[in-house]
């Protein structure tokens, strides 16, 4: 699936991208499936909001048993000072999280499909895992800034192993709040681990290398583009404050072959761990 190159870039800048090579078809699939499931969902609750500005999850049931179900979670600039939406519902939603890769039949078939399944050989993964699955929408005008950070840090391996597949369904741009990287930034260490005991989290810091200011990279993507990148590759997006939604997928990998931390958020009890279907 990979190219000599496109391999070698992987591993030395932390990241690629594979240029529109989802479908359209595809792509009208699971955004339909998501726009579906966010019109079933029932829960609204201004406490179920998502937002990176402050990742303490202790004693928060509904995001932490959603490891193995399919939940909505709203934009932190979802609910005015009156306590209701500030735009439509369907414009207000975050992200759905975290198991649509197997509690779905749609985002199931997508998630798993050899293609992505080639990618991980390629990239050289034994024993491929799909720990997590989001669908995320940066909706427009409310849709909210993900900080720096690394993917290592909520999916914990000995040694590191996570790679993230990230999928456009919309076209990705800076005026929308596309992806942002830092190139070879995977070299670097883990900043910090994301641990979790019992019901409270953790956020335990590693190393105090700052997070990019000036050596960023945006990464601007058609609909049907994948970034493919390593865990420990610090990423960012900005707000959107544009009319445009920034629809993305994403899926966290981990390697069977390497340990995966206890103390990690997410933990597979109920479900089946698999990986990709190859042909």
């Amino acid at each position: 699936m990979l190219s000599s190159e496109q391999i070698q870039q992987y591993r030395q800048q932390g990241f690629v991208v594979l240029d529109q090579v989802i479908p359209q078809v595809m792509l009208e699939q699971v955004k339909a499936r998501a726009a579906l499931l966010v019109e079933q969902w029932v829960e609204d609750s201004p406490s179920h909001t998502f937002t990176t500005k402050d990742n303490n999850r202790s004693g928060d049931d509904y995001f932490l048993e959603s490891a193995e179900k399919i939940r909505c979670f709203f934009e932190e600039e979802a609910f005015g000072e009156d306590g209701k939406l500030v735009q439509d519902r369907s414009l207000c939603i975050n992200k759905i999280g975290h198991a649509l890769h197997e509690l779905d039949p749609v985002f199931s078939e997508f998630s798993h499909q050899a293609m992505l399944g080639q990618i991980a050989q390629d990239i050289g993964m034994q024993q491929p895992e799909i720990r997590q699955s989001m669908y995320i929408f940066k909706q427009p005008r409310i849709g909210g800034e993900v900080n720096w950070h690394q993917d290592a840090t909520f999916f914990y391996t000995t040694p590191q192993s996570v790679v993230t597949y990230w999928f456009a369904i919309e076209d990705a741009t800076l005026e929308n709040g596309c992806l942002w990287v830092e190139p070879e930034g995977h070299l670097g260490p883990l900043r910090e681990r994301f641990n979790l005991d019992g019901r409270t989290t953790t956020m335990l810091p590693l190393d105090e290398t700052p997070w990019p200011k000036e050596n960023g990279q945006s990464v601007e993507v058609k609909a049907g583009s994948i970034v493919v990148f390593q865990g420990t590759l610090p990423h960012y997006s900005a707000p959107n404050r544009s009319s445009k939604s920034r629809q993305a997928y994403t899926l966290h990998v981990t390697d069977g072959a390497c340990e995966y931390a206890k103390e990690n958020w997410l933990q597979s009890r109920e479900l089946p761990l698999r990986g990709f279907d190859l042909k």
